[in-house]
């Protein structure tokens, strides 16, 4: 692994904290609103093939959406972002991919509202 891969690695994770820190302090409807932009994303990354195996065009397509919703201060910048991440750990070839996906993936669960107990 390079350096480079290193800073990248060391960049998600400080991404996914702050996703994490704004879902946690978020109300309902803001999570609903990053949730619908991570479907969204993920309907967007589904229909884009990839270049001989490279996501690059999906994460590129899924960072630029983010950062326009990031410019107008709008939560769903962090949906577009958590998926354009999703891609890229998909990879594998980061440093800690394993630990990265693992917190992707409890980051998404905490976008689906709780399901109802029948008592």
């Amino acid at each position: 692994m390079s350096k480079d891969d290193l800073k990248e690695a060391e960049a998600l994770g400080r991404d996914l904290m702050w996703i994490l820190g704004l879902i946690m302090h978020s109300g309902p409807e803001d999570r609903q609103r990053i949730a619908l932009a991570y479907n969204q994303a993920q309907e967007l990354v589904a229909s884009i093939p990839k270049d001989n195996g490279d996501a690059r065009p999906r994460i590129v397509a899924c960072f630029e959406r983010s950062d326009t919703y990031k410019a107008a201060d709008d939560v769903a910048c962090a949906g577009w972002l958590l998926t354009g991440m999703q891609e890229r750990v998909n990879e594998r070839d980061l440093p800690d991919w394993r630990k990265l996906r693992k917190i992707i993936n409890n980051t998404v669960k905490m976008l689906t509202p709780p399901k109802p107990t029948i008592h």
